[in-house]
C-alpha cells in the first residue's frame, strides 16, 4: 500500500464499531506511533471515525472520540474497520454505502478482528482473500460461502487489508513498515513492543491443540483435531479411532483420563458449542445451523441443545438480539 503523496505521510484512517476490542486497536495504532518516534519522522498519521462523529464504547467501557468527520477522508491512503463483539447487530446500510465510496476512490479498506464481517456485509471481499478471528471463523464461512476466508492471521493486498484481531494487528502494521519503510525498522518498532518474533501471515492464530488442551497423546491429539474438523459430517467413532491409530476401547480410555468423558460426548459438545457460535452470530436458519454442525434434524439439535444449556435454540437468538 504506496501512499497516495510520495514524501508524505501514510495517513490510515479507523472507524470504531461500539464494543470494538481495545486491544485490536492498539495492536495496530501503537506500531504506527512507534515508527514515527524512532525514524524521528512523520511516516504515519491517524485519525479515528465513528457513526455521526459520537465517542464510540470499546468492549472493555473505554470511549475514544473521534478525531474526523465521515465526509473527510480524501487524503487517506485506507480506512481499517475496527470491530469486537456483537458485530452481527451493526446493520446500517449508509455505512455499507459509505465503504464501497471509499473502495471506488482507491483507498485500501481493512479491518481487525471481527470487522470483515462489515466488508462481507458491504460486498467488498469478493475478489480478495480475508481473515477473521478464529472464533468467528466457522460462522463466516456458514454466512459468505463463495468467499475467500483463509483464516490467516493477516492477508494484505492492493486494496484489502484483514486482520484476526488481538495481537495479528501488530503484526500486520509490522508487516505495512517493512514494504514501506524496511526490515530493519520493522525489527525496531517489534523490540519495542517486546514483540520478539515477527509473525508472518501463515501464524496460526491459535495455540495447537497440544498447547491448548494440555494434552501430548499424538493419537488423542489426532482424534481431536478430526472432531473439530468434521462437524457438518461426523465420523463414526471406528473411524475416529483407526485414523488415529488406536483402539476404540483405548481411545475411550484416553478421554475418560484426560477430559473426564466419552468421546461420543465430548465431539456431541464440539458440535453444539459451534451451534451456540452461529446462533449468535449468524442469521442462519435453525436447519442450516443443524445441518452445519452434524444433526439430522431440528428437533434433535433442539433436544440436546436444552440439555447442554438449559435454554432453546430459539431462546437463545431471541436472547442474544434482544
Amino acid at each position: 500500500m504506496p501512499p497516495k503523496h510520495p514524501n508524505q505521510p501514510t495517513r490510515i484512517g479507523f472507524f470504531l464499531i461500539p464494543q470494538f476490542s481495545m486491544l485490536s486497536m492498539s495492536a495496530a495504532v501503537e506500531p504506527l506511533r512507534i515508527a514515527n518516534r524512532l525514524s524521528k519522522q512523520t511516516l504515519y498519521e491517524w485519525f479515528f471515525y465513528s457513526n455521526e462523529s459520537q465517542p464510540v464504547p470499546a468492549s472493555n467501557g473505554v470511549e475514544v472520540a473521534a478525531t474526523r468527520d465521515m465526509t473527510n477522508t480524501a487524503d487517506l491512503d485506507a480506512l481499517i474497520v475496527v470491530a469486537g463483539i456483537d458485530v452481527q447487530n451493526h446493520d446500517d446500510p449508509s455505512f455499507n454505502q459509505w465503504l464501497r465510496h471509499l473502495s471506488r476512490k482507491s483507498i485500501t479498506l481493512g479491518s481487525t478482528s471481527t470487522g470483515s464481517l462489515l466488508l462481507a456485509r458491504a460486498k467488498l471481499l469478493q475478489h480478495s482473500p480475508c481473515t477473521i478471528h478464529w472464533e468467528n471463523i466457522d460462522s463466516f464461512r456458514e454466512e459468505f460461502p463463495l468467499l475467500d476466508v483463509s483464516g490467516e492471521l493477516f492477508e494484505m493486498d492492493d486494496r484489502f487489508m484483514t486482520c484476526s484481531g488481538g495481537l495479528s494487528g501488530l503484526d500486520m502494521m509490522l508487516q505495512l513498515i517493512t514494504q514501506q519503510h524496511g526490515l530493519k525498522l520493522a525489527k525496531d518498532v517489534a523490540e519495542q513492543c517486546i514483540h520478539p518474533s515477527i509473525r508472518d501471515a501463515h501464524a496460526h492464530q491459535r495455540m495447537a491443540t497440544q498447547a491448548r488442551l494440555s494434552i501430548h497423546h499424538p493419537g488423542l491429539i489426532k482424534t481431536v483435531d478430526l472432531m473439530h474438523s468434521h462437524t457438518e459430517e461426523p465420523l463414526p467413532l471406528t473411524q475416529l479411532a483407526t485414523q488415529a491409530g488406536l483402539s476404540l476401547r483405548q481411545m475411550e480410555r484416553l478421554f475418560k483420563h484426560h477430559f473426564g468423558q466419552p468421546p461420543a460426548q465430548y465431539y456431541l459438545d464440539i458440535r453444539l458449542n459451534k451451534a451456540q457460535s452461529l446462533l449468535r452470530q449468524t442469521s442462519l436458519s435453525t436447519f442450516d445451523i443443524a445441518t452445519a454442525c452434524g444433526f439430522n434434524s431440528t428437533s434433535y439439535l433442539a433436544k440436546r441443545y436444552r440439555l447442554k444449556f438449559s435454554i432453546a435454540p430459539r431462546q437463545e437468538r431471541l436472547v442474544q438480539f434482544r
